[in-house]
């Protein structure tokens, strides 16, 4: 895994430093989605979890950036412009 990424996101119901620290992820991810990528090559490429090492720690991970990564552009956003 790349250094500074959790398996797990931490959750919370406000921006966290995690998700500063790891937009571009969370951008990178949304924008694999939009194009229709595997979980798979999520982990590897963006995550760099080799998924045939480690499927089930590469799927938990993928899964926990992308519902963090919608949170984000769904809800977590209006405290980036509350200011």
């Amino acid at each position: 895994m790349k250094p500074g990424l959790l398996e797990e996101v931490p959750w919370s119901d406000s921006i966290t430093v995690y998700d500063k620290d790891n937009f571009t992820i969370y951008m990178r991810i949304l924008d694999a989605c939009a194009d229709n990528a595997s979980e798979e090559e999520m982990a590897k490429l963006i995550l760099g979890i080799d998924p045939l090492l480690e499927p089930v720690r590469a799927r938990k991970a993928v899964r926990s950036h992308i519902d963090r990564a919608n949170w984000m552009v769904t809800t977590g956003y209006k405290e980036l412009f509350a200011d």
